[in-house]
């Protein structure tokens, strides 16, 4: 059982393995998250993405460790509008901060998982001076001293050092021409530098649980304008990467044990995605789906529920099918059969991977359908069904008789199969 478990996962994650290759993901975590001790578990799993091939840069926060820095010198935060002003002494902890995580990440990214293959592994991991920065200067009467914003990024040389195989590792400071240092917003140089760089993913590891809607339930996705209408400041950054060229933003909690693989090697994840194209859309249905419509309707075959369809059969009539895709897979498919004459249309074939039963796809894909019959100016629509009457009558449709049907349908009727006839008026 546990080692067909592992095939099943290796396969399902082997799509994943081969996409990603070559790609390049920021990721960005706190300074929170490398003081706790599952961080060298985070730090591994890092390591095995820059193992598989990924181009990694890595954008680390200091919060935590600059409050304790300051502690040390007997002094408190300051923070207007959750931005720090950042005095001298500040900036001497800021430093002080960096210098510190910097060296803890470096030092884990040196050494392999001990007992297994990457034990011996080298990573070459590369900083530098790549951000210039600015001051945000004074802002409604307060001096925010050495906090910065982000002038310019060397673009260039960061692309230099991955294309030599180095994950990147960047704190959050940046250099003026004339020698000044200034502290900046960790989210923001991960945004920016993503940008920058056009890079395939931009990934944020929160301190928070996920992002949730008011019922508690987890968002999955989020679509470019969906993210600009919540007030959330999670999602700012999000936005700004999106509205900029990065396709694919992902959230997600660093409290969950092995996130960052989670979300990268499994069709679901665990976190939320911003995207700016939809990672789960309805749409026709092409010759290349043939495959991925037979796999949803074997199992429905074998049990009775659908009639048989041949590859032959189904191959020549695709235009009349629709598939809901999940990142690239076949998750569910309807066809609709039109008899424009009596403005009745059949509604046929509807399968729903079992995956993902109990999210009411089912019904998603049927309302599409419902809009695409009305817009043929299709009055009525009929399915034929021996076990999933009470599914359709609870979406609208009543029993109807044989008699109700166009006359060509009723030709070729199964009086074998004794299937119910239910109509539904649009």
């Amino acid at each position: 059982m546990i080692q067909q478990q592992f095939i099943d996962w290796f396969r399902s994650a082997s799509p994943y393995i081969h996409a990603h290759r070559g790609n390049t993901f920021v990721i960005c975590f706190g300074g929170e998250a490398v003081q706790d001790r599952n961080f060298s578990n985070l730090i591994h799993d890092i390591a095995l993405l820059n193992s598989l091939g990924i181009r990694l840069f890595l954008v680390h926060g200091i919060r935590p460790q600059i409050e304790q820095e300051l502690n040390i010198r007997g002094k408190k935060s300051n923070y207007v509008n959750n931005i720090r002003i950042t005095d001298e002494i500040a900036l001497k902890s800021v430093k002080a901060a960096c210098g510190e995580v910097r060296a803890e990440i470096e030092s884990l990214l040196s050494m392999g998982l001990a007992n297994s293959p990457t034990a011996n592994f080298n990573i070459c991991v590369t900083s530098g001076n790549f951000i210039t920065a600015r001051p945000i200067g004074i802002r409604n009467g307060i001096d925010f001293c050495h906090t910065g914003e982000i002038r310019q990024i060397d673009i260039k040389t960061i692309s230099q050092r991955l294309d030599d195989g180095c994950i990147v590792l960047i704190s959050p400071l940046g250099y003026s021409p004339t020698g000044e240092a200034f502290n900046l917003l960790t989210e923001e140089v991960a945004a920016t530098v993503a940008i920058g760089l056009k890079t395939n993913k931009l990934i944020y590891l929160t301190e928070n649980e996920g992002l949730f809607n008011k019922n508690g339930q987890l968002l999955r996705q989020l679509t470019l304008e969906e993210a600009k209408l919540k007030d959330d400041n999670q999602l700012k950054n999000a936005v700004q990467a999106c509205q900029n060229g990065i396709q694919r933003v992902h959230l997600l909690s660093r409290h969950i044990e092995g996130a960052l693989l989670l979300e990268l090697f499994t069709r679901d994840g665990i976190g939320t995605l911003v995207s700016t194209d939809p990672y789960e859309n309805i749409r026709n249905a092409t010759i290349d789906d043939v495959g991925g419509i037979l796999e949803l309707i074997k199992p429905l075959e074998k049990s009775g529920i659908l009639v048989r369809r041949s590859r032959e059969k189904l191959e020549m009539e695709i235009d009349y099918f629709t598939v809901q895709e999940r990142d690239g897979m076949v998750i569910a498919c309807a066809a609709l059969y039109p008899f424009m004459e009596d403005k009745i249309a059949e509604l046929a074939c509807l399968a729903v991977h079992k995956y993902y039963h109990g999210a009411d796809r089912g019904g998603t894909l049927l309302n599409f359908l419902e809009r695409k019959a009305q817009q043929l100016k299709i009055g009525q629509i009929f399915i034929l069904t021996t076990q999933t009457a009470h599914w359709f009558q609870e979406r609208g449709f009543q029993i109807a008789n044989l008699q109700d049907l166009p006359v060509e349908k009723r030709k070729i009727y199964n009086y074998q199969r004794q299937a119910k006839v239910l109509i539904k008026q649009l």
